[in-house]
């Protein structure tokens, strides 16, 4: 394939089994060379600026830049350009070819890293922090098409993955570039000159990586930009604000960016005054943290099963939160010491916990993070993605600014270091339940998620065949009384469920159906309003293009055995026709749910031997090819799904 070729060509809907994991993405040339370009990128913005930060420390003696400030100013202008250009970044990445933006900025880069290598060799801190600035401008312009390229290169199996590998690979880079930077800055008479090749080297790698990306088209090619940064930001937030859920997102994320910016800020602080280490020990908790980002990063797939899923995401908080307050405990009572080398540190065992509590703390972040970059991805709309995942740059900065206002306020009022985490994991458990009760299809994600896996070994077979956009409806035998949560294991969309009125009086379960806004209906001859509601507001969700499940049957299996299938589903039908949309059915059989925890084979109802089966029950779904509507009946559908529970 030719280095212009378009990314469309290069069949972003692979077969599952030519990409096993997240890690064969490395070998396909939709993804590999973005992935490189995006790394030496992270790696040497962090190398830059942390070679930076210890020559002015250690090494000049700058009047107007004392030591002590160098490291706030620096950060400071970094963050800058991403209020100022956001807005403007996500305009020409959603208006032009997403490829020619990033050779642009590589291009840019190059020319930044020529500026700083001439700063470098003069000591002249004045240029340096002009190239600060600069190279947040290059980070601010490849933020939006950093994250908008992966759902035109990768398919809704891969994202989850391809995400996974470029926040590890993000992180990575900032660890091994500040490692480098501080190395490099520290060679004894040629420190200034290694940095400026290493910067100069590293902008002329990712440019030549770059020029073997795939092509990716514009998404808003006609979109007139607004080179107003205010007015644009406003517009941008509110573009996201159009999609509750996607708009929650963001500011899940941002959140994470907040609690993460406390602990990165503070590590030397912590390092030197609660575990009396030295530099090296600060060092160790940044790789510790690092290295726990980027596994939680890449376990997302691995848990998700190669979809996008968002019940990781209060997995995550929960875990952020218990081992932020652990790290608390486990670092308050910590005897006084002499400085630490890091042999010594690592030789006292107290250490190990909490290195662990950082370990699981950063893991846990990774999980969060993955999934929520991913749900935006797959739920903005393509025309104006780079602009959402702008207005997401701009509260990150607006978020970690934040973080160190308070952590500086909570510090200046006598808190300790520990006492700042110890805060940060309550503030993160209140900020996370609020978010769930905002957005309950997360909570709701993790329920199907602890259940096909913690109570039940759940494997799905043709989950292919779920329409990952556009109207359709799920018809699926009725077993026992967690169906319809196993469905939302599945599917990697929301569903809405139409559901027998009674099973709303169940406690615990009515009440995650009604958060699930699933419709109740009940038979006409008892509540003929309720019916008529169920119908017409099945009609709504097909309209507005989502997913609609039914269990055709009318009721929960009595015997274990496949009832007949009513009549509803053809009224759903025909009422979609009359408002224009021919939805799919895509037929559906849940398998060896029959004796388990929640069906009826008891006599009086479930869980009444729940234990019958032991634990781990395997259960399964197997989903078949989608069905015209136009050849739907309920004795055909009743066939195909009986075809199912036989595969």
């Amino acid at each position: 394939m030719s280095a212009q070729q378009p990314i469309s060509s290069s069949s972003p809907h692979a077969p599952e089994a030519q990409h096993p994991n997240q890690f064969a993405l490395l070998r396909q040339r939709r993804f590999a060379p973005f992935f490189w370009t995006q790394f030496a990128g992270a790696a040497n913005d962090n190398l830059f600026k942390f070679a930076f930060t210890v020559m002015v420390t250690y090494q000049l003696g700058v009047s107007w830049l004392p030591p002590a400030m160098a490291g706030l100013v620096i950060g400071a202008l970094f963050i800058l350009p991403f209020l100022l250009f956001s807005a403007t970044a996500g305009q020409l990445t959603d208006k032009f070819e997403k490829t020619r933006i990033i050779r642009f900025v590589k291009n840019l880069e190059i020319a930044i890293m020529l500026v700083a290598a001439a700063g470098f060799m003069a000591g002249s801190a004045a240029v340096l922090l002009g190239c600060v600035f600069l190279m947040g401008l290059h980070s601010t312009l490849f933020g939006p098409v950093k994250f908008a390229y992966l759902p035109q290169a990768l398919s809704e199996r891969e994202l989850t993955g391809g995400n996974g590998m470029v926040e590890m690979g993000t992180f990575v880079a900032i660890l091994l570039g500040n490692v480098a930077g501080g190395l490099l800055v520290a060679l004894p008479g040629v420190g200034h000159t290694a940095v400026a090749v290493a910067c100069v080297g590293l902008a002329l790698a990712g440019r030549l990586v770059a020029q073997w990306i795939p092509l990716a088209p514009a998404t808003d090619p006609g979109l007139a930009i607004n080179w107003n940064p205010v007015s644009e930001t406003w517009r941008n937030l509110r573009l996201a604000h159009g999609n509750l859920v996607v708009f929650r997102s963001l500011l899940g994320i941002s959140w994470m960016w907040f609690f993460g910016a406390v602990f990165l800020s503070q590590f030397p602080s912590f390092a030197k005054q609660v575990l009396h280490g030295d530099e090296q020990v600060a060092s160790l908790l940044l790789v510790v943290f690092s290295v726990g980002i980027g596994i939680g990063s890449l376990l997302c797939e691995v848990l998700s099963r190669r979809h996008v899923e968002i019940g990781l995401v209060p997995l995550g908080a929960i875990g952020m939160s218990v081992f932020a307050i652990d790290l608390y405990f486990a670092s308050r009572g910590l005897p006084p010491s002499a400085p630490q080398g890091l042999a010594a540190f690592v030789a006292r065992p107290a250490h190990w916990h909490v290195m662990l509590d950082l370990l699981l703390l950063s893991l846990f972040a990774g999980l969060y993070s993955v999934p929520m970059y991913a749900l935006i991805q797959m739920r903005s709309q393509s025309t104006h993605r780079a602009r959402i995942i702008a207005a997401n740059n701009i509260l990150n900065a607006l978020f970690m600014i934040a973080s160190a206002v308070l952590a500086g306020a909570l510090l200046s009022a006598g808190f300790t270091v520990p006492q700042v985490f110890l805060f940060t994991g309550i503030a993160n458990a209140v900020v996370a339940f609020y978010i769930f009760m905002l957005v309950p299809e997360y909570l709701l994600r993790f329920v199907a998620w602890v259940l096909s896996r913690c109570v039940y070994r759940f494997k799905v077979r043709g989950d292919e065949h779920i329409p990952t956009e556009g109207a359709a409806i799920l018809a699926c035998n009725h077993v026992s009384f967690v169906d319809a949560v196993l469905l939302m294991a599945a599917s990697p969309r929301p569903i809405r469920f139409v559901m027998d009125h009674r099973i709303f009086r169940i406690p615990v379960l009515g009440w995650l159906f009604r958060l699930a806004k699933a419709i109740p209906v009940a038979p006409q001859k008892d509540d003929a309003a309720t019916y008529e509601a169920a119908f017409a507001r099945a009609a709504q969700v097909l309209r507005e293009g989502d997913l609609l499940a039914i269990f055709p049957e009318g009721g929960i299996t009595r015997d274990g055995q496949l009832q007949e299938f009513k009549g509803g589903i053809m009224k759903i039908i025909d009422r979609a026709r009359a408002d224009g949309v021919d939805a799919p059915v895509v037929p559906m059989a849940l398998t060896n749910l029959w004796g388990s925890f929640f069906s009826r084979i008891e006599q009086g109802g479930a869980m009444v031997r729940p234990f019958r089966r032991g634990m781990f029950n395997r259960v399964g779904l197997n989903v078949g090819a989608p069905v015209a509507a136009a050849q739907v009946t309920p004795a055909g559908l009743r066939e195909r799904v009986a075809g199912l529970l036989a595969a």
